[in-house]
């Protein structure tokens, strides 16, 4: 189903049109906490602490698959408000084939230096076994992380949010009953927790190309798309390469911040694998609000209904607002009992560590909401450097502080980082998008005007002069 995001009112067109994105991404982080609860409740903390370790260089490869994700709906979502079909289903066709192309080039770096991956964030001896077949494992899987994250970005830059969100959610709910099956059943650890999330995976990545193709089979060109496009794979690297880079500069700072905390032992370790998801669980929700929010801006952007932006950024930001108020006293006053689910002995440290990670982190959630959403407006807008100095300045902030202020305060100092780093991103994102002049585009006759008369006066000067003598000779003849 397609859905046009530049008619109706703004508040309610983004509150129907993100609100499966949002439970799309709740699902999605299921399968995350789903390996955690599993490893952590029916392993114990080693295991929670070596899928927690890995989980940090999988967002590496993730990063790409975003990227993609974002690169092919932004430009889809302004081809579908200027109503270029032919366009459309090229960018789409493009998208797919370079896709495939990085995630092949991934999966060869990933399975030969998975090892010196794991080194590279001090992962302790006796946990390197399990977390090296953790990755090796979800390495294998790429293609279907790859395609899956494609495919939802079409169905968003078309308007459609509740098909991916169907998909996803069967198969994350069978990614738990799968999890424990493996590993109470069949008894294989941590192998079984990665094989459980792949074949899941790949169930919904298979229904989401299906689906996509006969979404595009209902569009209507006026000529026929080419399969590959040099052109336009620019145009969408224009947005995916910042988004790529965006998302794993991130996950670099993240292997960082492992780092430190793997300096503090298994204890800290399993206590941050299981606070750090619940973290991830609403920050990644709140990004892919933002996608929503992108989508928005670029159809809007591409039928020229400029003046509809900033009631979009408004509506976004009440959205998130609301979502922050349950989410923040749920986490400070029964944080818990949630971490209690991935951990087998709830005496351990490591409920203490979860615990003092969520009440220093979650209070902020309000401040990281405003900048993802103007982040999300500004990258649907094009405004790709202006995105970047944003995700910059939060995450150089963040990874310079955690090993700065992790000497003298210990766990706390890593802690801070987050908020602090937060809150600087978030006062560069709003200056950006206040100071933000948006341009109509050009209407499609006086482009192409335009481009006549830029090619007649190049054929002018490039005629040799007495071509262009006789030429006048002859009309005054």
């Amino acid at each position: 189903m397609q859905k046009d995001l530049t008619v109706g009112k703004p508040a309610s067109v983004i509150f129907k049109f993100c609100l499966p994105l949002f439970g799309s991404i709740i699902f999605q982080q299921l399968y995350n906490l789903a390996d955690s609860f599993v490893a952590g409740k029916f392993i114990g903390d080693a295991a929670l602490a070596s899928v927690g370790n890995s989980y940090e260089i999988t967002l590496i490869f993730i990063a790409f698959a975003f990227g993609c994700n974002i690169g092919c709906s932004v430009i889809v979502s302004r081809y579908f408000g200027a109503r270029k079909y032919a366009d459309l289903k090229t960018a789409v066709y493009t998208t797919w084939i370079s896709g495939a192309v990085l995630c092949a080039i991934l999966m060869v770096i990933g399975l030969t230096c998975s090892t010196q991956l794991l080194k590279l964030i001090n992962t302790p001896d006796h946990l390197m076994a399990d977390s090296q077949l953790y990755l090796d494992i979800y390495v294998w899987g790429l293609p279907f992380v790859f395609f899956y994250n494609i495919s939802t970005g079409i169905f968003a830059a078309l308007g459609d949010s509740k098909t991916p969100f169907i998909f996803l959610a069967i198969s994350s709910l069978a990614n738990i009953g799968v999890d424990i099956w493996f590993v109470v059943s069949f008894k294989m650890g941590v192998a079984g927790v990665a094989w459980a999330t792949f074949l899941c995976q790949g169930v919904s990545c298979v229904l989401s190309v299906i689906f996509v193709l006969l979404q595009l089979r209902k569009i209507k060109a006026d000529t026929k798309p080419k399969v590959f496009s040099w052109k336009v794979l620019g145009d969408i690297s224009v947005i995916a390469i910042p988004s790529i880079l965006q998302q794993s500069f991130i996950s670099v700072g993240n292997i960082v911040i492992q780092s430190v905390v793997n300096s503090f032992g298994q204890v800290v370790m399993a206590g941050y694998s299981a606070s750090v998801k619940l973290n991830n669980l609403v920050t990644t929700s709140f990004l892919t609000f933002a996608n929503g929010i992108s989508n928005y801006t670029s159809q809007n952007l591409g039928a020229g209904k400029i003046e509809r932006i900033k009631p979009g950024l408004v509506a976004g930001l009440v959205f998130v607002w609301a979502l922050c108020l349950p989410i923040v006293l749920l986490y400070v006053f029964g944080g818990q009992y949630l971490l209690m689910l991935f951990m087998k002995d709830a005496s351990s440290g490591a409920l203490d560590v979860g615990m003092q990670f969520l009440r220093i982190i979650s209070p902020f959630y309000f401040i990281v909401a405003v900048k993802i959403v103007c982040d999300g407006v500004l990258r649907g807008g094009g405004k790709m450097v202006k995105f970047m100095i944003t995700t910059f300045t939060d995450l150089i902030l963040r990874v310079v502080l955690a090993l700065l202020l992790s000497k003298p305060l210990g766990t706390d100092g890593i802690w801070w980082s987050w908020p602090i780093g937060w809150g600087v991103g978030m006062i560069v994102s709003v200056v950006f998008f206040f100071t933000i002049k948006w341009k109509k585009p050009l209407p499609e006759d006086v482009y192409t005007r335009l481009t006549d008369e830029e090619t007649q006066i190049e054929e002018v000067l490039e005629t040799p002069m007495e071509e262009v003598l006789k030429d006048a000779v002859e009309a005054e003849e």
